[in-house]
């Protein structure tokens, strides 16, 4: 036993299988990114001893490099931790959660596999409350975690009193601590023993096992991740898929303290992990229920709505990389990211390819880095679009996530667009640029509401497409940095939008589409035309770049050749030989322009998505 003062550790089996359910606490840490979650998750498996001051690393949960690279969380991530109070032992299970708003589906599952959850605000900076939203929908019993006190900006009276105003969590429910330092940890600890639900009893129900996370292993096959509900699951025993009726033996069984230990049970309301020599992932669905074959449960439990993927990009292969090579990596990188899927595409410019789906921007440039790290591959990417639904004159509801898709103008009835629920806290001093920012991007006002006399919460009806790429880049800008914004789908709205096609060398690009709506189309064809010119290199021929809207074209910039001096070898003599291979060069430079391929570079791709005037 590792002694950590005024707590005491409590790892082994026979401990954790002799614990009461009363006495078993399923929690989830949510916040905003950055706020120390994953920290905070650090000092809890200190405190109740889980890991020792000699393995302990930061952010111990986040097993993949890219995760401590960037200090976020991606993935979700389970612990068990036993912690003794008052002459009792508590079985402690934290899932620690993502932060950013890609990931709010990964959040989403977390949170239906608690009862509690603690809600990490940072005491230093302004706060947006999306992830509490899925909390309180969940029916989570929420503590609040006040972070990040030994900053000497930091303000935890204030950020109390917003927190009691805004979300309703009342001052005795929040814990001022520093999950750096571990001031106040102790207190979070005896409040999550106290304050949080137990598990409903249901143990002697037969088996229900809510999955809600799971990875391929190289060796072990599919490992599933699950919250026993109901009766309990044990290592030989025979289990069913409930939504494809599958079935297999369980050879493994675990928890997560926070390395996979075994273990012969998992009782109910425990957390822990599954394998059963299942092949492949998609044998297992996120938010299945598993059940004993023998005496298998009526109902499955409520599950999950599938990852609503709202960004949709082209990669293709690029350098050195070829086409097999991509979509083996992009098949690799499937098997451990549900919210992720690609599909063969093919362009006349580009060649062959993949149109992947992402839930953000985040996730997509996460995907981006994994392929060239894990997989050492180069790929070329489009500029990212969001997806649509068009309602053709027949009736027909289409789901499009790519402006190649669109129909013909003529079989259009309309076209809808996504709309967000856009969240912004900001310090009132940048509510003018905020406000005209906002309005630029066709953003709707729908309510103010100040959370004190410096700092203000402001909500917008958003179309997805004009917040998805640089707008919170911009938005840091007006507000020195103190704006933090979050989003959340609502629904599609008719618009009155247009397809924008860009034809290189007289070849319409399809990777260089776009959907925009009405009013900016022209203006903004003209204005990215021109980046284009500036984005392609020279080639040795003259390569013409025209906009087109609904087939008519409206403008044209043409890339002139660079010159290669043929003459340079030439050192007098008969003028006839200079004009000889002049004559020459001009055949040559035709005969190509009628089979050269021009070379789109990425920058030329991104400078499509640059809504500045520069």
């Amino acid at each position: 036993m590792l002694d950590i003062g005024p707590l005491s550790c409590y790892c082994s089996a026979m401990k954790s299988d002799s614990i009461p359910i009363e006495y078993i606490r399923n929690f989830s840490s949510v916040a905003h990114i950055d706020h120390g979650k994953s920290t905070l998750a650090d000092r809890l498996m200190e405190r109740t001893g889980a890991t020792t001051e000699r393995d302990m690393k930061e952010q111990l949960l986040d097993n993949m490099d890219l995760e401590r690279e960037r200090g976020i969380t991606i993935k979700a991530s389970s612990v068990t931790m036993h912690y003794e109070y008052e002459g009792r032992v508590y079985m402690l299970n934290l899932i620690d959660t993502p932060g950013h708003v890609d990931f709010h589906y990964e959040v989403s599952r977390s949170l239906a596999a608690c009862e509690g959850a603690l809600l990490v605000v940072d005491a230093s900076q302004a706060q947006t409350v999306a992830n509490t939203y899925l909390a309180v929908e969940s029916g989570c019993e929420i503590l609040g975690v006040i972070n990040k006190i030994d900053l000497p900006a930091a303000q935890p009276d204030r950020v109390i009193e917003e927190t009691e105003q805004v979300i309703g969590i009342t001052e005795e429910e929040c814990f001022p601590l520093s999950a750096k330092t571990g001031e106040g940890v102790d207190a979070l600890l005896e409040a999550i023993a106290t304050k949080l639900p137990a598990p409903e009893d249901k143990s002697d129900k037969p088996t229900a096992a809510l999955v809600y996370d799971s990875h391929a292993d190289e060796y072990r096959g599919v490992i599933a991740y699950v919250r026993v509900f109901e009766g309990k699951l044990t290592k030989r025993q025979k289990i069913r898929f409930m939504s494809s009726g599958k079935t297999y033996v369980i050879s493994e069984l675990g928890k997560f303290t926070p390395q996979m230990t075994t273990t012969e049970e998992i009782g109910c309301g425990e957390v822990g992990y599954v394998v059963a020599n299942i092949k492949k992932l998609a044998d297992v669905t996120i938010g299945d229920t598993i059940t004993d074959d023998n005496a298998p449960a009526e109902t499955p439990l409520p599950g999950y709505q599938p990852p609503m993927q709202m960004v949709f990009s082209d990669f293709y292969p690029g350098g050195t990389t070829d086409y097999p090579k991509l979509r083996a990596a992009f098949e690799k990188l499937a098997l451990n990211d549900a919210s992720f899927s690609f599909v063969p595409q093919s362009s006349p410019a580009l060649g062959f390819g993949c149109r992947c789906g992402f839930l953000g921007l985040l996730h997509m440039e996460i995907v981006q880095e994994r392929l060239e790290r894990e997989s050492d591959i180069d790929v070329l990417q489009t500029a990212p679009t969001v997806s649509y639904e068009v309602v053709t004159t027949m009736g027909d509801v289409k789901r499009i996530d790519s402006p190649s898709e669109l129909p013909p103008v003529q079989k259009i009835d309309e076209i809808r667009e996504p709309m967000v629920r856009l969240e912004i806290i900001t310090t009132s001093e940048s509510i003018g640029g905020i406000m005209k920012l906002a309005d630029e991007r066709r953003c709707t006002l729908l309510k103010t509401e100040y959370l004190s006399p410096t700092r203000v919460i402001m909500e917008y009806r958003a179309p997805l497409a004009e917040i998805v790429y640089d707008f919170y880049d911009v938005l840091k800008g007006i507000s020195r940095g103190y704006a933090t914004m979050d989003y959340e789908f609502l629904e599609f709205e008719k618009g009155n939008l247009v397809r924008i096609d860009f034809l290189v060398n007289g070849t319409a690009v399809d990777a260089l589409g776009l959907i925009v709506h009405r009013t900016k189309a022209e203006q903004r064809g003209r204005r990215l035309l021109i980046k284009l010119r500036r984005a392609i290199p020279k080639h040795q021929f003259e390569i013409p770049l025209q906009v087109a809207i609904g087939g008519k074209i409206i403008a044209r910039e043409t890339i002139r050749a660079y010159r290669k001096d043929v003459t340079a070898k030439l050192y007098g003599g008969d003028v006839t030989r200079k004009m000889k291979l002049l004559k020459k060069q001009k055949e040559g430079k035709k005969r190509m322009k009628s089979i050269g391929m021009v070379n789109i570079p990425q920058e030329a791709f991104m400078s499509i998505l640059d809504t500045s005037d520069d």
